[in-house]
């Protein structure tokens, strides 16, 4: 199991692919599917930082302290994610919960329960609410509340614009061109990232979208580059690059266990079913509104740092 996790835990692309394997697999864990979506989603913001846009105006150092934020977080809940999808599939092969196994891995007790809940009880919408709330309390501490990421990014200005346009903002593409998905402000706090995966969830596992996404995940390769969906979309130009050929691979370690349980309580409006969604699910639309106005937006910083020089 640690080696399989190793080797699918090496990049973005790779965690994602092992994400949507398993679902083909195990149609049953709608989380692992929600998560190879997200993944994906993480795989562009990371390839926007060295596309044609921000990196006229990020500098290098910064720019590179936005993608280990992201792939930080990325790693993370693989690492703590992953075991407890292999663990199930060896459960359902033996025909026996090995749940137990997981405090091997660090998993926290809660998830520990709520895979025997699910073993006994087969509810797949508990289960990935409760995958949701353990990866968003995984990453608060570690990430979020992380002395580096606190200061040089989540208290930024340049995360300002971030959370705006990029951050906080999923996307969920269709062969067709269209776009589906939601965004949040207050990325920093852990009840709004909750909120915002089961709005996601909602919305993926919708009757009229959950076709559409899908045959994109099966039908397109994750390259990291936006033009994955983007060439649906008509749009002729390749703005961001391919994640491969962008970025190394990283080296991680863990160097406390993250038991979030132990400084957090599980609080009971995570488990509400009740889901409020803010805005329309199709965001085709405000899409290419936002990436007009991040476009005009960098035009005219470029233009005012010039004539301040001038």
């Amino acid at each position: 199991m640690k080696q399989k996790v190793d080797s699918n835990n090496r990049d973005n692309i790779s965690r994602t692919d092992a994400y949507f394997t398993f679902f083909l697999n195990h149609s049953d864990i709608l989380w692992s599917f929600l998560a190879s979506m997200v993944s994906r989603n993480a795989g562009w913001n990371m390839c926007d930082l060295e596309g044609k846009w921000f990196s006229q105006i990020l500098k290098k150092e910064t720019r590179k302290q936005l993608f280990l934020t992201y792939e930080r977080a990325n790693w993370l809940i693989f690492q703590d994610a992953y075991p407890q999808l292999l663990l199930y599939e060896y459960s359902t092969n033996l025909n026996t919960p090995m749940f137990h196994l997981l405090r091997y891995f660090n998993v926290s007790p809660f998830m520990i329960n709520e895979w025997e809940y699910y073993w006994r009880e087969k509810n797949k919408r508990r289960l990935m609410t409760a995958l949701i709330i353990n990866e968003q309390n995984v990453i608060q501490k570690p990430v979020i509340e992380h002395p580096i990421y606190y200061k040089k990014v989540f208290h930024s200005i340049l995360f300002a614009l971030q959370d705006y346009f990029h951050f906080s903002a999923v996307v969920f593409p269709t062969c067709q061109g269209e776009l589906y998905g939601a965004s949040v402000y207050g990325f920093q706090e852990v009840d709004n990232r909750i909120n915002l995966g089961k709005r996601l969830a909602d919305i993926l596992f919708a009757p009229e979208v959950f076709g559409k996404v899908f045959h994109f995940a099966k039908t397109t390769a994750h390259s990291g580059s936006r033009y994955d969906y983007e060439q649906y979309i008509n749009t002729k130009e390749r703005a961001t690059p391919l994640l491969r050929e962008t970025y190394p691979v990283m080296k991680h370690h863990i160097h406390l266990p993250n038991e979030w349980t132990k400084h957090r309580r599980v609080r009971n409006k995570w488990f509400k079913q009740e889901i409020i969604h803010q805005h329309p699910w199709r965001m085709t639309d405000w899409y290419l509104h936002k990436q007009k106005q991040i476009r005009v937006c960098i035009m005219l910083y470029k233009l005012l740092r010039i004539n301040k020089r001038i």
